[in-house]
């Protein structure tokens, strides 16, 4: 690869009226600088991020996730501005495409269309049936003339429809001369990347313009701005995922983590959620259900199941109001509200109704294993550590609290009795 990136993400995002740094903020389930990232990670090698505000927290969550990511902290103090967000950031390559970190929406193949030819700068252009607002992108001849703020458009330049989508691949050369001789005599008094444009005309150098989609150059800036970003997001997601074979009930009404996969014949229904790195293969998420960071093959959760992380259910039905909590199911039915958490089920299995592990003392998690055949009674509860074995039957009402052995009817109850003619002596009908 020829091309190193560079994404800016020094900004203190104070619209987003948040202490969480704009870029970590989330869109379907990754940080928004993540998605930034990943298309960048597509097409180059070098990839340099330019951090300022809470960059410490920034480059923990990045290093988390990431291998090989560069960073650059910004001398603010000195250098405010896009232009002093590049003063000492290193190009490996001889083509830089510079991008910002609050652009979730960018592709690869976005990315792709600045990089071609042979131009000394590649500007990504948008073409807006209202620009109004912002700065007119002069274009003479298929070369970029000069970037003209709105306040000193004269009226025929108000009439300009290409404004800047504020990414561009540079060569090397001319970052090394034009960075350095940036200045800052302006009203903000800041150091602008857009002046190497100016820069590079003057020089008679090639300044391509490239009409880029305006829904990938997409920023954020907002609560707003992220919940727009989100609904593209989850369009994108969905049309993929339908494309590949999955059925949608209302597709408008689902919601799909960018890192969830799927198999095979999959339905979801409406208002289904599938929440963090899920895979589901051949299985039926009904009406309302929730699945997060599982594994679901030849199964049916639902309507109203969650399937909650670190779990994994073959060949097993979960039915309304059931909650699953980093258990393994194979082969299990549960038909309605019960709660299994940390157990182990195997198949021919049934869970009752109002059936519980109890996993939690209040200090410390335990396991519930359970084997083959075993018939769980309606309202029971699995004091854990518990192991109940292959081919046991538990009575309705039950607590279980120690091992029991194969073959088994595990029972306890308080006697039931009856008092003759209650009824009408209570209510004075004797």
């Amino acid at each position: 690869m020829s091309l190193s990136v560079v994404i800016l993400a020094a900004g203190k995002g104070t619209r987003m009226k948040s202490d969480t740094p704009k870029v970590l903020h989330e869109i379907s389930g990754k940080s928004m600088l993540f998605h930034a990232i990943d298309a960048a990670k597509q097409i180059s090698n070098d990839i340099t991020i330019v951090l300022y505000h809470q960059a410490q927290r920034i480059q923990k969550e990045i290093e988390a996730h990431y291998d090989d990511i560069h960073f650059h902290i910004q001398d603010v103090e000195q250098y405010p501005g896009t232009g002093g967000a590049m003063k000492g950031v290193d190009i490996k390559h001889t083509k830089a495409l510079i991008l910002n970190g609050d652009m979730p929406l960018v592709t690869m193949s976005a990315l792709k269309s600045l990089m071609d030819g042979n131009a000394d700068i590649n500007m990504s252009v948008i073409k807006l049936d209202n620009p109004s607002g912002y700065g007119r992108v002069v274009i003479l001849d298929n070369k970029v003339h000069e970037i003209v703020e709105e306040k000193d458009c004269i009226p025929a330049q108000k009439e300009i429809q290409t404004v800047n989508a504020g990414v561009y691949c540079v060569k090397k050369e001319l970052l090394d001369s034009y960075i350095p001789a940036l200045n800052n005599h302006n009203a903000q008094a800041e150091y602008y990347l857009t002046d190497i444009i100016k820069m590079a005309v003057d020089d008679h150098k090639i300044v391509h313009p490239v009409i880029v989609d305006e829904e990938a150059f997409k920023g954020v800036n907002s609560k707003l701005d992220l919940a727009h970003a989100e609904e593209i997001m989850q369009r994108r997601i969905k049309t993929e995922w339908m494309k590949a074979g999955v059925t949608m009930r209302l597709p408008e009404t689902i919601y799909i983590d960018s890192r969830a996969t799927f198999e095979g014949e999959c339905i979801l229904e409406n208002g289904v959620s599938i929440q963090g790195a899920s895979h589901i293969i051949d299985s039926h998420i009904k009406t309302h259900s929730v699945v997060e960071s599982s594994y679901i093959q030849n199964s049916d959760i639902g309507p109203m199941g969650r399937v909650r992380p670190d779990s994994k259910l073959v060949d097993t039905h979960i039915g309304n109001f059931v909650e699953v909590k980093k258990s393994t199911l194979t082969g299990v039915k549960a038909g309605h509200l019960a709660y299994i958490g940390d157990a182990t089920i195997e198949e021919g299995t049934n869970i009752g109704a109002g059936v519980i592990t109890c996993n939690y003392d209040g200090k410390n998690k335990f396991q519930t294993k359970i084997g083959k055949n075993v018939f769980v009674g309606s309202d029971t509860q699995l004091v854990a550590p518990v192991t109940i074995p292959d081919d046991v039957m538990i009575a309705a009402g039950t607590t279980v609290t120690k091992d029991v052995n194969s073959g088994e009817l595990v029972l306890s109850r308080t006697p039931q009795k009856s008092i003759k003619n209650f009824f009408y002596k209570f209510f004075g009908k004797a």
